[in-house]
C-alpha cells in the first residue's frame, strides 16, 4: 500500500514561490511524484517549474498503466522530461525576458515494489529504510564536480560561497542530460523527494532520525517547519512516498 503527502513553502527570505510540485496515487502498488526548483529571475523560475511539473505530470498520467515493464516505465519518464525541457526552452525563445530560465527536475514512478527515479540539478531523491537512508541522486551542480574531483570535502561543499550553481537544468539548452535509476522499494519505507531548500538546511542524519519517531504525513510538515526554523532562505519543497504494510 502507498499513501503520498507533499508540501511547498515560500521559505522566509523569497518573495515568491519558484518550486512546483505534484504527485500522487494510480493505485494500492503504484504511485508518482513530480518535483521541480525554477531559476531564472522571479517570473522566468516560476514559469519553467510550472511549465516542467505539468508537461511531466500529464505525460505520467497519459501514458502510464499497470503492469508496465520496467524498460518501458523508463522511456515514459524519459520521453516525459525531454519533452518539458523542449517546451520551456520554446517559451524561453519566444519570450526576451524568459531568456536563461530553467528547472531541476526529479520524476518518480513506484510500480510493483521498484522506484523509478529520472532527474536533473540539484533536487534530490532519498530512500529511507528501518535502517539507513540513502541519496538516491547525486546532484549536477559545480561543488559536487569539486568533490567528485577530490577539490573540497562533502562539509566544505555544504558552506561552498558556488554550491547554488547547478550544470544542468531544464530548458537552458534544446537537450537535456537525464540521469536513471531503479531502486527496490519495500514495505515500511519511504522515499522522500526535495528542493535544496530543505537539503541546504537539513541533513542525512536529521532527516533519518525525525523519521524515526513520526509517520510521512507529519514527517513532511515537520521537515518544511524544521527547515525555516534553520532560517528558510530558499523555497522549500517536500514529497514523501510511504511503503506501508
Amino acid at each position: 500500500m502507498l499513501k503520498v503527502f507533499s508540501k511547498s513553502d515560500i521559505g522566509l527570505v523569497r518573495q515568491t514561490n519558484q518550486d512546483a510540485c505534484k504527485s500522487g496515487t494510480f493505485s494500492e502498488h503504484s504511485a508518482w511524484a513530480v518535483v521541480c526548483d525554477g531559476m531564472g529571475g522571479v517570473n522566468g523560475g516560476n514559469i519553467a517549474s510550472e511549465i516542467a511539473v505539468e508537461k511531466i505530470s500529464e505525460s505520467i498520467a497519459a501514458s502510464y498503466h499497470e503492469g508496465m515493464t520496467d524498460s518501458s516505465v523508463k522511456n515514459l519518464m524519459m520521453a516525459a522530461i525531454h519533452n518539458a525541457n523542449l517546451a520551456i526552452h520554446d517559451e524561453a525563445m519566444n519570450h526576451i525576458q524568459l531568456t536563461g530560465m530553467g528547472t531541476t527536475v526529479v520524476a518518480v514512478i513506484v510500480s510493483d515494489g521498484v522506484a523509478h527515479i529520472a532527474h536533473a540539478g540539484d533536487s534530490r531523491a532519498y530512500l529511507i529504510t528501518e535502517n539507513n537512508i540513502q541519496q538516491l541522486t547525486t546532484d549536477h551542480s559545480m561543488v559536487q564536480e569539486m568533490v567528485n574531483n577530490g577539490d573540497i570535502t562533502e562539509q566544505q561543499a555544504k558552506i561552498h560561497p558556488q554550491k547554488n550553481i547547478i550544470t544542468r537544468a531544464l530548458g537552458v539548452e534544446p537537450s537535456i542530460q537525464i540521469d536513471y535509476c531503479e531502486n527496490e522499494f519495500r514495505s515500511g519505507s519511504m522515499l522522500l523527494i526535495c528542493t535544496d531548500g530543505l537539503t541546504n538546511y537539513i541533513d542525512a542524519k536529521q532527516i533519518f532520525a525525525l523519521s524515526k519517531t513520526m509517520d510521512a504525513d507529519s514527517l513532511t510538515d515537520k521537515l518544511v517547519t524544521l527547515a525555516k526554523d534553520c532560517g528558510g532562505g530558499d523555497n522549500i519543497t517536500v514529497v514523501i512516498i510511504e511503503n506501508y504494510c
